[in-house]
């Protein structure tokens, strides 16, 4: 009797000790440096935003967390490196939307429903039609009258085919009735660097490494991507307001880990990375780059990668992108 009424009082005990026992691990996480693979080169709006969460997380965590750059692919390489990490919690993926648009154009070795979890929207933001001034256009109907004399003038992307920053130009293309060539780049950084030197005169790209160039005035902004005009550029007409209907088309930047990754520890991330787009200076921080910071939930963040992985199936038939 003594016996069984002790089982008994175990069996009720033990939701308990395993709850207290997940508390434990999420706390004793991190016990080491984290490492953010962000799958495109540095100086580009991934990077930016990247590190600005590794920077603030360092901080709370009381361990490194560093940016590691795996570039090349359009992004697909670096997203195979971390989705193929163990998942322990030491390395975490921070890219955009592109993976969930690569998958409709190349072959991958990862399928990003299968082989992520997702934890968070860090950020959302723009893409931006960039022009040199030598170009000689100062808005969106400017820019169409010049392509229809000279057709197949050349873009600069700073990813590759079948990338949102493609798509957005394409789609304005099939709107208007003209005919641009993607110039894609390896980042964004690379890409404003032609796009400086006047190598390329046209650009679509995240509106984060545009910022210092368009306040100096070396370089136009002529329309924006988003529903409404960002925060950051107020002066910059949407495609929309600009006559080019329904083109709606926000990059967004996000965290996942490879499936697999404990509840325990996705939690913390989340967690985490919510305070660190809570804080006021981050906060500006991101928005002084044109980004801005979202958070929420891995749920919410879930429902976003799925919804925006089929529009992008549908853009890449509707505009015949083939890789």
């Amino acid at each position: 009797m003594i016996i069984r009424r002790h089982f008994t009082l175990m069996l009720a005990a033990l939701p308990f000790a395993v709850a207290k026992t997940g508390i434990a691990r999420a706390q004793s996480y991190p016990a080491r440096p984290i490492r953010f693979v962000v799958p495109f080169p540095a100086g580009g709006s991934t990077d930016v935003g990247a590190r600005l969460i590794a920077e603030n997380l360092s901080r709370a965590f009381g361990q490194q967390v560093y940016v590691e750059n795996k570039s090349g692919a359009n992004g697909t390489i670096g997203v195979e490196d971390a989705a193929k990490s163990a998942p322990d919690g030491y390395t975490v993926l921070v890219t955009t939307d592109t993976v969930a648009s690569n998958p409709h154009v190349f072959h991958t070795n990862i399928d990003p429903s299968k082989d992520l979890l997702p934890i968070i929207q860090v950020s959302r933001q723009p893409i931006v039609l960039a022009i040199h001034p030598s170009l000689g256009v100062n808005s969106l109907a400017e820019l169409i009258a010049l392509a229809k004399k000279q057709p197949g003038l050349p873009y600069a992307t700073g990813s590759g085919l079948g990338s949102p920053q493609h798509m957005a130009v394409q789609w304005f293309a099939q709107i208007a009735g003209i005919t641009l060539e993607q110039v894609p780049y390896r980042g964004g950084g690379q890409a404003i660097n032609d796009l400086l030197g006047g190598h390329v005169k046209l650009g679509s790209l995240g509106s984060t490494p545009l910022m210092p160039h368009y306040k100096a005035g070396t370089l136009r902004l002529l329309a924006q991507s988003s529903k409404t005009r960002s925060p950051s550029l107020p002066d910059v007409p949407t495609y929309e307001e600009a006559g080019m209907k329904g083109l709606v088309l926000d990059q967004w930047l996000g965290v996942f880990a490879p499936i697999g990754t404990s509840a325990d520890v996705t939690n913390r991330l989340n967690s985490e990375i919510n305070k660190a787009i809570a804080d006021p200076a981050v906060r500006a921080s991101f928005l002084a780059s044109a980004q801005e910071p979202v958070g929420g939930t891995a749920e919410q963040f879930a429902i976003l990668v799925r919804e925006d992985y089929a529009k992008f199936g549908r853009l890449v038939k509707d505009l015949n992108i083939k890789g």
